[in-house]
């Protein structure tokens, strides 16, 4: 039975390092310290844990395979492993934190649960546990994610949630989690926030980390057992940072392990339209947390920009701020358009078709091109579906081959910049 057992914790304001917090309105403080006293009594309850475990295994399919990419190691002369996250119920990491934050909040007592979403996967998960216990679900989820994330928007009502478009600011991920805070603030006796990332106010970071380190802990024991050696590299792409913390986090104490978070690179960092929040970003202060923020030089938070929209958002997670200026873990970025070679290699390679966010880390992995014999784990996050309508607008098969129309003109037109550059990792 799987029961978190972190190396990295924060202090008991919720600090990592400097980084974390809670950074709220005084109205939300009695409602976090609540929701930290819950959440302690039953972090390492055996009984939580061995109802989570039956869900873990009956409902959402785990443990997820660790697949052993035979064709990419070939390519790439050493041994790629793939953590098919992808292969969960609802087809992402996401439910193995709603499934834990919703089981909370119905033994907190909760009507209702809410949600923010970007790529649609956070709010499908929601969802879906909210129509498990028996909860009303209410999601937010930005204009233009809405309009590129329609079958994700038709999954959600389907199981009876409410999708709220939220058309302020740059109606993406950012604007959508302000929404929801704000309706949270205003009816918390019944309803229970349930955050889809290792980011906000404390203790979620460490609650999202908790749930999701069932991914690592698995891949650790999978990678044991087939090879007897632990990894030489783990990879991972990173918005707001579950994913990755949670294949990360049972082997951060390894130092012989190197962990590499991808960041969204959209058109290039130096076009200033990307989602690299620790590579371009500075410390500030964005939902209720300190951390690394996409920022102009009055403090203001700048738009991100990314082909994905699970990675379109302008922060990151306080753990991974505290290990980016530790050094533990290294942050790379890949821009959109490589993204999408890593969305076709994988693919044509291998079978497999991943979501735009798991196909950064397939990207960056296809940059490494030798190995030279070691063992690798991607961690594929989640499956592609949602998805192909963007990829029809941006994919041909022209001639028996995939060609990439991106960044199309229209899209370089509207954002008045010209030809820009894939950038080097």
């Amino acid at each position: 039975m799987y029961i978190p057992k972190p190396i990295f914790d924060p202090d008991n304001r919720g600090h990592f390092g400097k980084f974390g917090g809670r950074f709220v309105p005084e109205t939300l403080m009695p409602i976090l310290l609540k929701l930290e006293e819950a959440y302690l009594h039953y972090r390492f309850d055996p009984e939580f844990w061995k109802e989570m475990d039956y869900f873990y295994k009956n409902y959402i399919g785990r443990p997820t395979p660790l697949y052993f990419a035979q064709n990419l190691s070939q390519k790439l002369n050493g041994k790629v492993y793939l953590k098919r996250e992808d292969l969960n119920h609802t087809g992402a990491h996401k439910v193995n934190n709603t499934i834990g934050q919703v089981l909370l909040a119905k033994r907190m007592g909760k009507k209702r649960v809410i949600a923010e979403t970007g790529a649609g996967q956070h709010g499908v998960a929601t969802a879906t546990a909210a129509a498990l216990f028996g909860l009303e679900c209410e999601i937010f989820m930005g204009e233009k994610d809405v309009e590129r994330q329609q079958l994700n928007v038709f999954r959600m009502e389907l199981l009876g949630a409410k999708v709220h478009p939220v058309k302020s600011g740059s109606r993406t991920l950012k604007d959508a989690m302000n929404e929801a805070i704000r309706y949270w603030v205003t009816n918390a006796r019944d309803t229970f926030y349930v955050i889809g990332t290792v980011a906000g106010p404390h203790p979620y970071p460490m609650m999202v980390r908790d749930f999701q380190g069932i991914i690592g802990y698995e891949a650790k024991g999978q990678i044991l057992k087939k090879e007897r050696t632990l990894p030489d590299l783990l990879i991972a792409c990173i918005g707001g940072g579950s994913n990755a913390i949670g294949l990360f986090s049972h082997f951060l104490e390894e130092t012989g392990v190197k962990c590499v978070g991808v960041e969204a690179g959209g058109l290039g960092i130096e076009t200033g339209y990307h989602g690299a929040s620790l590579n371009s970003g500075k410390p500030g202060i964005l939902h209720g947390q300190l951390s690394y923020l996409l920022q102009n030089g009055e403090g203001q938070i700048e738009e991100a920009f990314s082909i994905s929209a699970g990675l379109d958002y302008p922060g990151i997670g306080p753990e991974h701020a505290y290990h980016f200026e530790e050094g533990r873990i290294e942050y790379r970025y890949i821009t959109d358009r490589e993204a999408l070679e890593g969305f076709i290699w994988l693919t044509e390679e291998e079978g497999i078709i991943p979501a735009f966010e798991s196909a950064h880390g397939i990207a960056y992995l296809k940059k490494l091109e030798n190995l030279n014999g070691k063992i690798v784990i991607v961690n594929v996050s989640g499956r592609g579906d949602k998805d192909m309508l963007q990829a029809q607008k941006y994919l041909r098969r022209i001639n028996g081959k995939i060609e990439i129309n991106y960044p199309p003109e229209e899209l370089l037109k509207k954002l008045k910049i010209h030809n820009p550059t894939n950038t080097k990792d």
